[in-house]
């Protein structure tokens, strides 16, 4: 496993190899530039594409409440222009290349990016570097703009599969920011002002708070001559800052046991039932990783099996887990006709009972590795996703890992590890988050 240290602590100006070819990776190499500003790569010489992404290390959990949303706003509006481009001309660039391009904002981050042909590599950069940087943020398109969340916060509101979500969320981690929706509410996007999404702009988006990657058939230095030519003005403002360190650790959230119900007119009741999980550092990260792939990761998973292939009670229901800086949460999303949730409800806890009781089998131990095994490498081989790993290495972890690293850590769990820690985060009080045709103060 690579042991360099972190950008915050290597010296400005100088290149690192993080991870040699054939562990399971190309070349990883990272330069700090002066001002903090890092640029990370993947050398993938057999492929014909490339994707660069800028990523800011902010998401929706640094807001406060009365700004909910201000990060995802922000995103929308590095799109509109910038002191050179037009809206139009930046989307015009991309799609002329056949680009697939994109951002997204998490609780933790935001990120934009752009996968196109290798050749087509030095625009992407051109067109990202750009909007991150030089983005004018028009009074009038921040009102355009507006008016476009809100409806993505009503279509959201629209899918109550994923609405729950937010419910479970809300509940599950009140008077934290983490139970904040990410889109913010109607109310907090209707109240935010273009000077202080501006504000946020200013103070976020400088270089040593950004995580600049790309991986693919590149070559660094050109990668990293480019980037510091496009931030060299904000490089130059920032002086000597350093990057910031990797989001680790920190008080744990609180999390609220009970239970939550968003009453609806729905066809179908959607519940999400939870308890308290690990951090993403955790050392038992994998091994609840390995136990939730057996209880509901595939068709062949407990929850599959006994909900939907034995008792018919559900088309959808799956187990996953969320980690972040500081806690987790491991979850089961079952979606069913409302007469069935009670039944569905008793299956599923008594699924997860005996899981906490008696953990895995060996053969189920031996399939659930499997299946994250073959899912691991087969959602790593794209130049996006690789992209992907090496911006969350930089925010999250203390060092890079390859693809190998985490295969090898995945089969370290013993049928003891899943054992233990089936029994640590199962037999926690649950919450549960409902949407449906229920009257309030209805008890599942």
């Amino acid at each position: 496993m690579s042991s360099h240290p972190i950008a915050a602590e290597q010296r400005p100006d100088t290149t690192v190899t993080l991870q040699e070819p054939g562990e399971g990776s190309g070349l990883v190499r990272r330069t700090v530039l002066p001002g903090g500003l890092r640029v990370v790569t993947e050398a993938m010489p057999g492929v014909r594409s490339a994707a660069f992404g800028i990523t800011a290390t902010t998401g929706s959990r640094d807001e406060d409440a009365a700004h909910a949303g201000s990060a995802h706003f922000l995103e929308h509006l590095l799109f509109k222009g910038t002191g050179t481009r037009s809206p139009l001309e930046i989307s015009a660039l991309l799609d002329g290349v056949g680009a697939d391009h994109n951002a997204y904002t998490t609780k933790e981050q935001t990120s934009y990016y752009a996968k196109v042909l290798d050749r087509d590599l030095p625009l992407a950069i051109d067109v990202v570097s750009d909007m991150v940087a030089n983005s004018v943020l028009d009074p009038r398109e921040v009102e355009t703009e507006r008016g476009v969340i809100l409806e993505e916060i009503a279509m959201y509101e629209d899918e109550p599969s994923d609405l729950v979500d937010d419910v479970f969320a809300e509940y599950f981690h009140a008077d934290s920011p983490l139970g904040r929706p990410v889109l913010g509410t109607n109310d907090t996007i209707a109240g935010l002002s273009r000077d202080r999404i501006f504000e946020q702009y200013r103070e976020s988006y400088v270089p040593s708070r950004l995580v600049v990657a790309a991986a693919g058939n590149l070559e660094h230095e050109a990668v990293v001559a480019q980037v510091a030519e496009a931030f060299a003005a904000q490089s130059a403002a920032a002086g000597d800052a350093r990057p910031a360190a990797p989001r680790i650790g920190g008080p744990r959230v609180p999390v609220h046991a009970g239970q939550t119900l968003l009453s609806r007119e729905t066809e179908q009741a959607h519940v999400i039932l939870g308890v308290d999980g690990v951090a993403r550092t955790d050392p038992r990260w994998y091994a609840l990783k390995v136990l939730s792939a057996e209880l509901g990761g595939g068709m062949s998973s407990r929850l599959f099996q006994e909900v939907r292939e034995r008792r018919g009670l559900a088309y959808a229901v799956h187990a996953y887990t969320a980690s972040y800086a500081d806690c987790g949460s491991f979850q089961v999303y079952v979606g069913c006709l409302p007469g069935k949730i009670d039944e569905v409800l008793s299956v599923c806890r008594a699924e997860l009972a005996r899981a906490a009781a008696d953990g895995l089998t060996d053969d189920e131990l031996v399939r659930a590795k499997g299946q994250i095994r073959g899912s691991w490498v087969l959602g790593t081989e794209g130049t996006n996703s690789r992209m992907g790993r090496l911006t969350q290495h930089e925010l999250a972890f203390p060092r890079h890992y390859s693809v190998e690293d985490d295969l090898a850590l995945f089969d370290a769990v013993t049928a003891d590890d899943v054992r233990a820690v089936a029994a640590d985060i199962l037999n926690g009080e649950q919450t549960l988050a409902v949407i449906g045709p229920y009257e309030e103060g209805r008890e599942f």
